[in-house]
């Protein structure tokens, strides 16, 4: 139990290690602020800078990267409607609509709070109950992590604001978009229409740029006269009574990020979607409505991204297994480091473990410290003037789409992309169920083709599968309770009383 408390301060006593946990938050913020600046990215590019460090060293810096780019891409949320990564895309929901009222400077304050106490409650449920999480996610066959990706396309009930409709057709059209490429399974072109270049697949984050970096840029050019909203960031670190308002969600929404961050595969930005879900429908009195500044939308998916971190070291550090891309690379970088990742690391290392807890409970403080400087300053970019703001927003697009593949051809599609979201907002289509469509379509296809291998691509044995296993029908029920509570019932019911 003292060493085990010795190595949870190592990262607190030393003052180098204190640094490199400081310096990495700290660049893990503005990182994951930029479009296309992945923490991945980030984390891939550390390893060989710190492949020669002690292994301490190197963990306290991906560490601060981590959980710095996590909160960081909720910035540009907020603020420009454009998500600095994928899992700050349900965050725009409602933080973009508090900064057109005038609330930047609350919104990023309330965001950097929650971030922090979701961060926190992550790694809590990392040091308490990690052999129990792994071995809950060592449940899961693909027929359970196709059923979860089912899940979260019903999600697309919440996000289609008021047409269920025009909901459903654009997850669907995410759907095709994210398959597009080579099959995983046969290695033939899908949806390439002969062309090599598409042979790779689109990548997600250029979808995302152009339908919400560049679609605002350009919606935004029928209102040049209108003056930028002036923003009020007297209050900008939000009062302990607000805070205790929404603790409850907070809680709620941060354990669903750590379940979701356990499950290997998945990540904060399934999380967020599925906390924003949560919130939309347990919040019975909301702030304002869903989508048009509630601080509840806000609060959901800012928690539960930041408690998927320690949700994503989980897996990472009991079995060997990557809980999302970061931890992926993070894995490579113990192997270089002689260390093993797996059920023998908490045996034969330990202090790794606790290691690296301590580093994530620092990160977060830093991460509080960090996030709440410099809001005033950031708020006030949504005051600058059209002409500049729209070429800025374009800017930032272009460096982001650019700096995935250090390819023109990012660009082109991210302003293809960009000229169909215009159009699709015109008329009335959410851009939030395209990007689930894109982030699910891939992982349903995937996990539905494994588990018809599993049973020898027999449909009849899938089904026995779905209804006899205990996790299957747990999932299958809530599948169904989610498909009814999106179909109109009230329409349906009117429409046969007046037949």
């Amino acid at each position: 139990m003292t060493d085990s408390l010795a190595y949870f301060l190592m990262s607190w006593t030393d003052l180098s290690l204190l640094l490199l946990t400081a310096a990495g938050t700290f660049a893990g913020i503005y990182i994951g602020a930029i479009p296309g600046l992945s923490v991945t990215m980030a984390v891939s590019i550390l390893i060989s800078f710190t492949f020669a460090w002690d292994v301490n060293d190197a963990l306290a810096l991906m560490v601060g990267v981590f959980c710095g780019g996590v909160y960081g891409g909720s910035r540009t949320a907020i603020l420009l409607n454009i998500p600095g990564a994928p899992s700050a895309v349900a965050t725009s929901f409602d933080g973009y609509p508090l900064a057109q009222r005038g609330e930047a400077g609350q919104a990023i304050g309330l965001s950097t709070v929650m971030s922090v106490i979701g961060g926190l409650i992550g790694v809590l449920v990392l040091a308490s109950t990690a052999p129990v999480l792994s071995e809950f996610a060592l449940q899961f066959a693909p027929r359970d992590y196709f059923l979860i990706a089912v899940l979260g396309l019903l999600l697309v009930g919440s996000l289609a604001a008021e047409s269920l409709s025009r909901g459903i057709f654009a997850a669907a059209l995410g759907a095709v978009i994210g398959l597009v490429g080579m099959d995983p399974v046969t290695a033939e072109g899908r949806f390439t229409l002969g062309s090599m270049q598409l042979l790779g697949g689109i990548h997600y984050v250029v979808v995302m740029i152009g339908l919400f970096g560049v679609a605002e840029a350009f919606f935004q050019l029928h209102q040049l006269s209108v003056k930028p909203v002036r923003q009020n960031v007297e209050k900008i670190i939000p009062s302990l009574n607000l805070v205790l308002k929404f603790l409850p969600l907070s809680i709620r929404t941060s354990l669903i990020g750590v379940i979701v961050g356990a499950l290997p595969g998945t990540g904060g930005d399934i999380a967020s979607l599925f906390a924003y879900d949560h919130a939309k429908r347990s919040v019975k009195h909301p702030s304002r409505p869903f989508g048009k500044g509630a601080y509840e939308g806000l609060v959901a998916p800012e928690s539960a991204n930041n408690a998927a971190v320690g949700g994503a070291f989980v897996p990472m550090l009991t079995l060997g297994m990557p809980g999302d891309a970061v931890t992926a690379v993070m894995i490579g970088a113990l192997v270089i480091h002689g260390l093993n990742p797996g059920p023998m690391l908490m045996v034969t290392t330990p202090h790794i473990f606790w290691f690296v807890v301590g580093a994530l409970v620092l990160a977060n403080l830093f991460l509080l410290i960090f996030g709440l400087m410099g809001i005033k300053l950031f708020a006030k970019v949504v005051e600058l003037p059209k002409a500049i703001l729209i070429p800025l927003i374009l800017v930032l697009c272009v460096v982001g789409s650019y700096s995935l593949n250090n390819s023109m051809t990012e660009v082109y599609w991210m302003l293809g992309f960009g000229i169909a979201g215009y159009f699709l907002k015109i008329f009335g289509f959410e851009m939030g169920p395209i990007i689930l469509g894109v982030i699910l379509g891939p992982l349903m296809d995937n996990t539905y083709r494994q588990a018809m291998a599993s049973v020898g691509d027999s449909t009849p044995a899938l089904l026995i599968e779905l209804v006899t296993n205990p996790l299957s029908i747990i999932l299958t029920l809530a599948i169904v309770l989610l498909l009814v509570s999106n179909l109109p019932l009230k329409r349906m019911i009117r429409g046969s009383e007046n037949g």
